[in-house]
């Protein structure tokens, strides 16, 4: 509980799969499989795992059944007859949650696809589900949509909310409490995103490319400049860059004070050099 787990792995290691499995989307063929101890594979528990798990697929369009915002968002919860009074006050709760508070009477075709991808999640946070399930949610988006998506599971995550993450993009894992990466269907290493990121024949293994910041820390390695450790983010690498710069920078002043040191000191004949 409160975990945020990404999976990980190049396009058809069996991600989605393993993703639709988790509600029941997909019905399992062998094996078994248990959410919140839950069995998935008894047909029986298909409604309850819905409520218990909620899922935010990759393209946003494909995921509103209304051309209100405020109705999508309503949509699960007039499945469920809940009060109409307490519809209201959960699709606004919602709606703030991923920033789109006064988007209520607008037309999901009129935003941008971050904006789309949020309002999509908002349907499925009005349901107020404990696990929450992202399934290469940024994939289709520009780079500000994506920012803005993985903002909010950010918050999400602070909030105590369990997620599993899927996603072949490496640095949207960074923030993950726990990696699973997986390769043909099967799973190839599981732990967190220093011991897995950092790991070049692990990432060569499965064909992902490392964070640019990892990748910057081998070159300089073969170039001979060593970090004093191997950074994950942009912060990291600031850091351990200006760390490296004040050990050379004192080292640099040492050998300067030496050198002035034999150079000022007296030689025979009485006379400094």
């Amino acid at each position: 509980p409160g975990e945020l787990v990404a999976i990980l792995g190049h396009n058809g290691c069996g991600k989605s799969t393993f993703a639709k499995h988790l509600n029941a989307l997909l019905p399992m063929q062998n094996g078994t499989l248990t959410v919140a101890g839950i069995d998935v594979s008894d047909p029986e528990n298909q409604s309850k795992l819905r409520r218990k798990v909620g899922m935010v697929f990759q393209n946003p369009d494909n995921q509103f059944v209304s051309t209100v915002i405020e109705e999508d968002v309503a949509f699960g919860l007039r499945n469920y007859e809940v009060p109409e009074k307490m519809i209201e006050e959960k699709v606004k709760e919602a709606l703030h949650i991923v920033g789109m508070d006064g988007y209520e009477q607008r037309a999901p075709h009129s935003l941008s696809g971050g904006q789309k991808q949020r309002i999509a999640l908002a349907g499925v946070l009005a349901m107020d589900p404990d696990i929450l399930v992202f399934d290469e949610v940024t994939s289709m988006l520009d780079p500000i949509g994506s920012k803005e998506v993985l903002a909010v599971i950010k918050d999400l995550h602070q909030r105590g909310k369990t997620i599993v993450m899927i996603t072949h993009y490496v640095e949207e894992a960074l923030d993950a409490d726990r990696i699973v990466l997986m390769r043909d269907g099967k799973i190839l290493a599981n732990g967190t995103p220093r011991e897995i990121l950092t790991d070049m024949d692990l990432l060569k293994e499965t064909k992902l490319n490392p964070p640019m910041t990892v990748q910057l820390y081998y070159e300089l390695k073969a170039h001979g400049i060593e970090l004093d450790c191997c950074p994950l983010s942009n912060a990291e690498l600031t850091e351990a860059l200006l760390r490296l710069y004040k050990s050379s920078d004192t080292q640099y002043a040492r050998t300067c004070e030496g050198h002035a040191s034999i150079a000022n000191s007296p030689q025979k004949g009485g006379a400094p050099a």
